[in-house]
């Protein structure tokens, strides 16, 4: 069969990869000039099976008049004149409750376990030098409160298959010496050993080095921006880029943020808004003084991952529209966060900074798999969680298409589920 996947980033990338190894003929469409130029360029590089409770939550509540008004607070929201931006919030906000959180938790588990069994069992894709470690990850909780909420979620999260240790301030320490310098705000946190890091964009590459011999079936086509989905009755004919009509037997969507534009172009009403993330990626200055554990600092919602010699720092989530331009107020509120938790990890003056926009539905389930039009699927709306969920649903994608069983329950990722 021939598809086009239309993204190139890390969730395109693995679903031309999955459909390739089932026999596939496949062109991946993208209007940058590279792979992984989006979301998954300098994500924050954690594979967290384990820890994918979604933004909307309980607490939010809570913290919503500082998520208004506070100018350092990790969340920011900006009111626009986009409609589209209060009817997304609405929804979200109306997740925001215990019951609606758990069951998008247990959904977005199994997908995430799925994702690491098809990582772990492709020894093409693990050959790839893509900074992969195995170290854990190590969730911190700043007050009793928090670490009382962590410990529910954490057993919680055990009858589902997790395997987490709830530790105090010393036992978190003993896991991570290198977090001494703000041990005096720790009160406890969650490791999960199984929980991973690597990095997204050399991983693209990879697979794009992988599928690029001249008996893979595979074409990518950059530089090429896709101007819409061109549909007549309930079938794609095409997809209109810049370089002409491409033509197929079906089509994937896994274009990020772009999915909700190229949706509307063909009647489809697709619940995803952009929230900005920002990242930055220094040289590891003293090996001893940086994580050897990813970590993620709950009270700045902010996470580190050691990539080799290196180390990506991410964090926030700004509700501002399609703007991924860099605000040096945010950048530098994340460079301070960064030099109190590891102050002699790094010089601090060699930094890339990065911002990118992440695909967010208002639960944070992705949508995957049918749309509505016949021979159109859908791998769309994973925020935060693309690098983590990617493998699970390129595997889910590939099984829709071959008329496999599917492997997560179709309608816990359907669009009338987001």
């Amino acid at each position: 069969m021939d598809i086009v996947v239309i993204g190139s980033g890390v969730v395109g990338m693995t679903t031309a990869w999955r459909l390739a190894r089932d026999g596939h003929r496949v062109t991946v469409v993208d209007r940058a000039g590279a792979t992984a130029q989006g979301a998954s360029h300098a994500n924050g590089a954690q594979l967290s099976y384990s820890y994918v409770a979604p933004l909307a939550s309980p607490g939010v509540w809570f913290d919503l008049p500082k998520y208004l008004f506070g100018r350092r607070s990790p969340v920011r929201f900006r009111p626009g004149f986009d409609p589209f931006q209060y009817r997304w919030l609405l929804k979200f906000l109306a997740a925001c409750t215990r019951a609606e959180s758990l069951a998008t938790t247990e959904k977005l588990l199994r997908l995430a376990y799925l994702s690491r069994d098809v990582l772990h069992a492709a020894t093409d894709i693990r050959a790839i030098d893509f900074l992969w470690s195995r170290t854990g990850k190590l969730v911190l909780q700043g007050d009793a409160a928090g670490l009382a909420g962590a410990r529910m979620q954490a057993e919680y999260q055990s009858r589902l298959g997790s395997e987490q240790q709830v530790l105090d301030r010393d036992g978190c320490l003993a896991v991570e010496p290198a977090l001494q310098a703000i041990a005096h705000r720790i009160h406890g946190g969650v490791f999960t050993p199984g929980d991973e890091a690597a990095d997204p964009y050399r991983l693209c590459l990879g697979i794009q080095s992988l599928l690029s011999g001249a008996n893979s079936g595979v074409h990518f086509v950059y530089g090429s921006k896709v101007r819409g989905l061109l549909r007549a009755g309930n079938r794609l004919l095409g997809v209109q880029t810049d370089a002409g009509v491409v033509e197929a037997d079906a089509y994937v969507l896994a274009a990020g943020v772009a999915s909700r534009r190229l949706g509307l172009s063909a009647g489809l009403d697709l619940p995803i808004y952009p929230i900005k993330g920002y990242s930055l990626s220094l040289p590891i200055a003293d090996d001893a003084a940086a994580p050897q554990v990813s970590i993620t600092d709950t009270a700045c919602k902010t996470v580190y991952a050691r990539l080799g010699t290196r180390l990506r720092v991410a964090g926030m989530a700004d509700i501002v529209g399609a703007n991924d331009e860099i605000d040096p107020a945010r950048l530098g509120q994340l460079v301070s966060q960064a030099r109190e938790a590891f102050p002699r990890a790094a010089t601090w003056q060699q930094i890339e900074p990065w911002t990118g926009l992440r695909p967010a539905t208002p639960k944070g389930l992705p949508i995957l798999g049918n749309s509505g039009i016949d021979n159109l699927l859908l791998n769309v709306g994973h925020g935060a969680l693309g690098f983590t969920l990617a493998f699970g649903s390129a595997e889910t994608i590939a099984a829709k298409l071959a008329g496999r069983p599917v492997p997560v329950p179709e309608q816990d990722f359907s669009l009338a589920a987001a």
